[in-house]
């Protein structure tokens, strides 16, 4: 008889090997597939951890990793504030969304106007929509006690509506021939969001990504907010005794995650994406929930997990490309690694015994 035993405290070594267990099964799992598909397993594998460092495209690989990594850490940190807390912000792609909205309306409203201020107007455009949209969960679960799960994963599908119509209509480019889709930002001087090295894709938003892993590690290390937050997450009713308001934990947990989701989106839409189009959200939002539980909520592990996520993407692009893969086997590829990741991290908590339980 083999059952589950709750351990009397969570075992360290399963917490760190997690990680890597997860991945080492998404990759026999995702191999399996593969080959399911009539692909070669070791080659697909190969063509999407390896290719993109090493490859022939490695030269304009690398450089995309840090573009695509930069907001799923973003968001990332992000989430995992509220995670560690008991706060389910799962709409962070909705965030996202209205984050570059915002920002892309600031910066077109005034085009073709040239200024220095441009840039940092949208920053805070791209901030405040972020939180504005993740207030609405927030206040709801404050106010009312529905489920911020729930509020937040349909506030995603608003926000898809919200992009569409703008694309359609208030922020299409009047010169665009009639196409959906805002006037390209990225060529637009004062709004544009450059390479700070050029030919690295370190841009402002990836900068932002690296302070904000930092400002994350120092937060839950060494501030009151981070302490706050931990014994939300461990005890909800030891931090009620010990002066934690739930109220003002989650409305600041919720608006933290949304403005970082919505600074994603701003600096994507005035960068690597250029325009806002009704195709603009590719998931980050939601990537970034499997980059939070596979950096474990720690912001470094974020870091790490980010720029391996990132690899995904870049070699899932590559392995379409070269081995005619299907994006579905590439987005079930992904899944994966957070299945597995879920599912190993029940050993960090319980252990498995065997043999007939003793009876009283």
């Amino acid at each position: 008889m083999i059952r589950l035993e709750r351990r009397p405290e969570p075992s360290r070594a399963w917490t760190l090997a997690t990680p890597f267990v997860a991945v080492a099964l998404t990759m026999v799992a995702g191999g399996l597939m593969f080959a399911m598909l009539g692909k070669d397993p070791v080659e697909a594998i190969r063509t999407i951890f390896w290719d993109p460092l090493f490859g022939d495209f490695a030269s304009y690989s690398r450089p995309q990793l840090l573009v695509k990594a930069g907001p799923l850490i973003l968001i990332a940190i992000g989430l995992s504030l509220g995670f560690r807390a008991g706060i389910w912000n799962i709409g962070a792609e909705g965030q996202y969304i209205l984050g570059a909205i915002f920002a892309a309306a600031t910066g077109l409203a005034i085009y073709p106007a040239e200024s220095w201020i441009v840039f940092p107007a949208m920053i805070v455009a791209g901030a405040l929509g972020g939180i504005l949209w993740a207030m609405i969960p927030a206040l709801l679960k404050v106010r009312f006690g529905t489920n911020e799960v729930l509020v937040s994963l349909m506030l995603v599908y608003v926000a898809e509506a919200l992009l569409a119509s703008m694309s359609l209509g208030l922020l299409r480019n009047p010169e665009g021939m009639g196409f959906p889709g805002s006037r390209n930002l990225a060529q637009y001087p004062s709004a544009a969001n450059l390479d700070l090295i050029p030919g690295t894709g370190m841009h402002w938003g990836v900068a932002l990504a690296l302070i904000a892993v930092i400002v994350g590690q120092v937060v839950m290390t060494r501030h009151q907010l981070g302490f706050r937050v931990r014994l939300a997450g461990q005890s909800p009713r030891a931090a009620v005794f010990g002066g934690v308001n739930p109220g003002w934990l989650i409305v600041v947990c919720m608006g933290i995650s949304g403005g970082l989701a919505g600074l994603a989106g701003m600096f994507e839409v005035a960068g690597p994406a250029g325009r806002l189009s009704i195709d603009f959200n590719v998931g980050y939002g939601f990537t970034a929930i499997i980059v939070a539980f596979l950096g474990r909520l720690n912001p470094i592990g974020i870091l790490l997990a980010g720029l391996l996520m990132a690899l995904t993407y870049i070699g899932g692009e590559l392995a379409q490309l070269q081995m005619n893969l299907p994006l579905a086997a590439i987005q079930m590829f992904q899944g994966m690694l957070l299945f597995f990741l879920l599912a190993i991290d029940l050993m960090t908590n319980f252990s498995f015994r065997f043999g007939r339980r003793a009876t009283a």
